[in-house]
């Protein structure tokens, strides 16, 4: 028998996993676009670039002397410039439980081709064996699976006494979870996913371990000009300073730093890791009382609170279905699993997302699934 439909949709949504939400109350008309049409060189760009630098910093709360920088291709060109730029000085471990942590085995070892590397790779759902990694080696590692809902817990598992870097794909975590950056030397990650913001570009931090490999090791791959961070064997510090090193959207960065300051608006890093994790519990509570679905994460303490990842008692077809019979009622958009993760349902619970529009949404979910059966 047919559920009837719910009577109150969500207000917004957008579900994504990104690009994801823009933030409540977002209006292109608060833009400040003074840039627009001016030479992001000049005074007035160069001053917004390094804004969103300096802001990120504060609201982040990065140890000193931590570096912050705009650069080219999103998440994507930030962790592909940290890995052309620092491996190969000493051995590899790469950490691998989702297709972007994947994409990153694949550039390590078929493309810059690095001969002593470990791969650390696990089904969607799980987590390699955190606790069997060398910290003498370099590691990279993705904080959470943006494709998978796996994040890894913490960062105990991290050595305080490391030799090697740690470079860490942070794209939907960074301004959600708890980063232990004095355990991280390398965090990248891009404007679309918890901010909400505008695609593209990507934000590269380094810690001065990072730099210091970066001035004292030279790759003996050829680097292309937009992978390019030192300079006669030193840091270009004005790829921090606001400097970019190719010609970005100013109207991408207005649009950043519109979200930089409604996030100090709502009180900060603290506020965003709440009202996230409030959304994962909206969630939570309905898989707890529904039986035909789960997290795809396997253990509880490894759930993603931002792209939370469900698996339904359902066959693809079903799934297929119910994704686009929710589109076609307008309640949710673009929430079907990442087209390499199990079939599923992927539904973006970053701070951008109001808790009252999952609650909206999960009765929908029940209504979808009974007309698919």
């Amino acid at each position: 028998m047919s559920l009837p439909k719910p009577l109150v949709k969500p207000q917004n949504p957008h579900f994504s996993s990104g690009p994801c939400s823009k933030r409540p109350g977002y209006d292109l008309q608060q833009l400040d676009i003074s840039t627009l049409g001016r030479s992001h060189r000049g005074k007035l760009g160069k001053a917004a670039l390094k804004r969103a630098c300096v802001d990120t910093a504060k609201i982040l709360g990065l140890p000193e002397g931590y570096r912050v920088g705009v650069v080219p291709a999103s998440d994507t060109g930030a962790v592909e410039m940290a890995l052309w730029n620092l491996l190969g000085e000493r051995p590899v471990e790469v950490l691998a439980w989702e297709s972007f942590g994947s994409t990153w085995v694949t550039d390590i070892t078929k493309q810059l081709k690095l001969d002593n590397v470990k791969t650390r790779v696990a089904d969607y759902g799980s987590l390699p064996d955190l606790s069997a990694v060398d910290f003498q080696h370099d590691v990279v590692f993705t904080w959470n699976g943006t494709t998978s809902g796996v994040k890894v817990p913490n960062g105990d598992w991290i050595a305080d006494d490391r030799t090697g870097l740690t470079i860490c794909d942070a794209t939907s975590a960074v301004f959600a979870m708890e980063l232990p950056w004095h355990k991280l030397d390398v965090i990248t990650y891009s404007w679309q996913k918890v901010l909400g913001g505008e695609g593209a570009h990507g934000m590269l931090i380094l810690s001065p371990r990072a730099v210091e490999r970066l001035e004292s090791y030279t790759p003996p791959w050829p680097l292309p000009k937009i992978f390019r961070l030192t300079k006669g064997g030193k840091l270009i510090e004005g790829i921090f300073e606001g400097s970019t090193i190719n010609t970005p959207s100013m109207l991408c960065v207005a649009d950043y730093l519109d979200a930089l300051d409604w996030v100090s608006g709502l009180g900060g890093l603290a506020s965003l890791i709440r009202k996230s994790e409030q959304n994962l519990a909206v969630i939570k509570g309905f898989v707890d009382a529904t039986p035909w679905i789960d997290f795809l994460a396997e253990d509880s303490a490894t759930v993603s609170n931002t792209s939370v990842c469900l698996k339904l008692d359902a066959s693809a077809e079903q799934i297929k279905k119910m994704v686009a019979l929710l589109d076609s009622e307008n309640v949710a958009y673009d929430i079907a699993s990442y087209r390499d993760a199990p079939d599923g349902l992927r539904i973006w619970c970053g701070a951008t997302v109001e808790a009252s529009d999952l609650e909206a949404l999960m009765p929908w979910l029940q209504w979808a699934y009974q007309e698919t059966q």
